[in-house]
């Protein structure tokens, strides 16, 4: 019988494939729960979680940056952010403007069980307007600084 050391010294691994370990993102889903969770306590308390809400991030999208959904069987809500925001070289607050941006969906009674407080979700600036009664101007204007930087490299790449 060999011994430990002997077997080891022994072993041939030109047939074995070693698998590549996926990526691991500091920013998954949990992270994302997280924005989520900071942004509703501090931002939007005053607006009850009247039925489930999941958030995750979604495929890769470069120009569907966030969406939110309502299933009328489960009676959920789900907000979807765009995989690109696993990068971390996009800002933080842009990522928060996004989830704040589908909250005021949420909030308005879009893609959630709540009373419909506008015809359509983006009527007149409702959504800005909400962000900046909130306090979240910051988080606008740090978005609009990055689209314009974005806007540039998505011409450039077209182009």
């Amino acid at each position: 019988m060999l011994g430990v050391l002997e077997a080891l010294t022994n072993l041939s691994f030109d047939n074995i494939i070693i698998p590549k370990m996926p990526r691991r993102y500091v920013r998954d889903n949990i992270w994302l729960l997280s924005r989520l969770d900071h942004l509703w306590s501090n931002y939007f308390s005053n607006i009850a979680q009247s039925n489930p809400v999941f958030i995750r991030f979604g495929r890769y999208s470069r120009l569907r940056l966030g969406s939110v959904r309502y299933d009328k069987f489960s009676k959920h809500s789900y907000i979807t952010i765009t995989g690109m925001f696993r990068d971390e070289r996009i800002p933080v607050p842009v990522i928060d403007h996004t989830i704040a941006h589908e909250l005021c969906h949420y909030t308005h009674g879009f893609s959630s069980n709540r009373q419909r407080m506008h015809k359509y979700p983006h009527h007149g600036g409702v959504i800005k307007r909400e962000l900046v009664e909130r306090g979240l101007l910051r988080l606008s204007e740090a978005y609009h600084d990055w689209i314009k930087q974005y806007r540039k490299q998505l011409k450039e790449g077209y182009g």
